[in-house]
């Protein structure tokens, strides 16, 4: 039996962590520190190492300025999904469920899948790569042993949120001190350091890497797992507990992102230094960086450290990637299944392509789908940035948190720049495919991708205005007219919508108090079984049956009390099928109930009461 969904986010360390209780001095400030870094890993993991090592290799210390971009970005744009989760309470799949039509949000949901796949496809094959670089263990099997650390997770999550950012800030300080051990043998011109930090201008080939370093660097997961891990903080609900929050979380994000930077900069530097340098281009494979590390630096220990920073950064990457997945799944589709369920799926997600890579093609490939799996988490990005951007700027969900003209000018400047990189990016590649012969097939695929993407685009860019200027209508008032009919047409037919949940006899007795014995009150069930969804008014399953006995049995006591009632089944749409009943019966008011209901036969839930109220132009009671 899958366990109830709670609507909170991660519910069971939600709040765990009391910042109310009074502390002292630097202390206060640790009860905050933790969900950055456990962010932070995302930062360093396995896919950067493979974007890191190809462009300092290929293009020496020049692309150190996209790193340092890429990490102001990404500073940005995690203090912002910060701010959404201490503010609202609401991780950035919730917030996206609310605001957005279902198919929307069924797209977002499955591109927020694909970047966490692409993740653990990256984890899976560094750990598996510097397990083989550690032991000699051929590749193949290192990625088929990775399906076990599947229950670190398990394990840790019985001893509470401190103890796993605890154990993953320990292997932050492991990937951190091996590289610089690293550094201070390979001894990089510092002059030509800090020469790459001056931006340069990219060619075709210098922009995949620049892209696949963002995507590494930004990534989209990382923003659903942040706006749900500051909610693990019990804060107090006022405007000084909020802004302390945000203060405490903001310090915490810029420390770990820059220790990032850190170590993405000793990657590349490392790499510029010991391989551009001295001629060896061509070194893209992490394999190769290791195998020429002791020859060219001297020394048997630098390999190893590399190894082992290389494991530690796949295994950190493991666990925050599988609460990631965990936070997507729970708030686009309000379903909660056991951690190692969807730990194993994700893992075996990503197994299938590498052992299918390492099947057909062999070990040399395998850093090619690192870069790749990165850049694929790039194109993701806008669908991510987009809607955290719309709803840390709504000034009526956000209030006096909303962020200021500056802030929100500068992330729409950073979205700008990211969506310009990958479309330019994918532009390139298409025409590429496009301008050769034959592929017909693989031709009116893309076109059709390239269709969806630009209608999933607009509406996730624009649906939000749209919202926003709806109820800006609705609380904008013009001047205070006179009150001069006040008269009102007595109700003759009352529609009730049911759910046959306890909540019914309430919604009637509203109706009745609305009508009296004068009315005529219709009562509505829609019939949302899988038989119903497909017949119709010709469906006969039990389901069908005990909904036409409630309403009947519901309609026997009303007639006994001395009312006149009628009864309606409705099929299929909630939405459309309520609608369609009252028009029909010509209806004069709707009631219909409004509540936190999981049960699949729920007729008012989430949108149905708006979307219902929008469409008819008779009043609508809630209740």
């Amino acid at each position: 039996m899958l366990p109830s969904y709670k609507d909170v986010s991660l519910s069971d360390v939600h709040e765990s962590v009391d910042t109310t209780v009074k502390r002292k001095g630097f202390r206060r400030f640790l009860a905050y520190v933790g969900p950055a870094y456990l962010v932070s890993v995302g930062y360093m993991d396995p896919g950067n190492w493979a974007t890191d090592l190809q462009g300092g290799a290929r293009f020496g210390y020049s692309l150190i300025w996209v790193l340092l971009m890429s990490n102001l970005m990404a500073l940005l744009l995690q203090s912002l999904s910060a701010r959404l989760g201490i503010v609202r309470r609401k991780d950035l799949a919730q917030a996206n469920r609310e605001v957005y039509p279902p198919m929307v949000n069924f797209c977002l949901y499955i591109l927020a899948e694909l970047a966490i796949a692409a993740t653990d496809l990256a984890e899976v094959l560094g750990m598996a790569i510097g397990i083989h670089l550690l032991t000699g263990i051929p590749i193949l099997w290192g990625v088929l042993i990775t399906v076990l650390d599947t229950f670190i997770l398990l394990i840790l999550q019985r001893y509470g949120i401190r103890k796993m950012e605890a154990f993953i800030i320990a292997l932050v300080a492991v990937i951190g001190l091996s590289f610089l051990i690293q550094l201070v043998m390979a001894k990089p011109d510092l002059g030509e350091v800090a020469k790459g930090f001056v931006p340069s201008a990219l060619n075709k080939q210098s922009l995949y890497i620049a892209v696949g370093i963002i995507g590494a660097t930004v990534m989209p997961h990382n923003l659903y797992l942040h706006s749900a891990l500051v909610q693990t903080r019990k804060i107090r609900n006022t405007h000084a507990g909020i802004t302390r929050a945000l203060r405490y979380n903001f310090a915490d994000s810029a420390i770990a992102l820059n220790a990032a930077f850190l170590v993405n900069a000793g990657i590349l530097i490392l790499a510029a230094s010991v391989f551009y340098t001295s001629g060896n281009t061509g070194v893209a494979r992490i394999e190769d960086a290791h195998k020429m590390l002791e020859p060219m630096l001297g020394n048997t220990w630098a390999p190893i450290l590399f190894a082992v920073a290389l494991i530690a950064a796949g295994q950190s990457s493991t666990v925050t990637g599988t609460l990631a997945g965990q936070i997507v799944m729970e708030g686009y589709l309000r379903l909660r299944i056991n951690p190692w369920i969807r730990r194993l799926l994700t893992r075996l997600i990503a197994i299938i392509p590498a052992v299918l890579v390492i099947v057909i093609y062999g070990d040399d490939k395998l850093d090619d789908l690192l870069v790749l799996s990165q850049v694929v988490l790039s194109l993701q990005l806008g669908f991510a940035i987009i809607p955290l951007i719309h709803f840390v700027s709504d000034k009526q969900d956000m209030g006096h948190f909303a962020i200021k003209l500056p802030v929100k000018i500068l992330a729409w400047l950073v979205a700008g720049v990211l969506v310009f990189l990958n479309a330019r990016l994918v532009i390139d590649e298409m025409l590429q495919v496009f301008e050769e012969g034959g592929h017909i097939g693989l031709k009116i695929i893309l076109a059709v991708a390239i269709v969806l993407f630009g209608w999933l685009f607009l509406a996730m860019t624009f649906l939000p205005l749209r919202r926003r200027r709806e109820r800006k209508n609705v609380y904008m008032h013009k001047e205070t007219p006179l009150l001069q009919n006040l008269s009102v047409t007595p109700l003759m037919h009352i529609a009730i919508a049911l759910d046959f949940s306890g909540k019914d006899e309430n919604v009637i007795a509203q109706a009745l108090r609305q009508g009296n014995h004068a009315a005529t009150y219709i009562l509505i069930h829609i019939v949302e079984t899988v038989t119903a969804s497909y017949s119709g008014d010709s469906a006969d399953d039990n389901e069908t049956r005990k909904d036409e006995q409630h309403l009947a049995s519901f309609a026997a006591q009303l007639t006994a009390l001395g009312y006149t009632v009628e009864t309606a089944l409705g099929y299929r749409n909630r939405v459309s099928e309520i609608v369609r009943i009252v028009q029909e019966r010509k209806a004069d008011m709707l009631v219909m109930g409004s509540h936190r209901h999981t049960g699949l036969k729920d007729i008012i839930y989430g949108e149905t009461a708006n979307q219902v109220r929008h469409k008819l132009m008779i009043p609508v009671l809630i209740v």
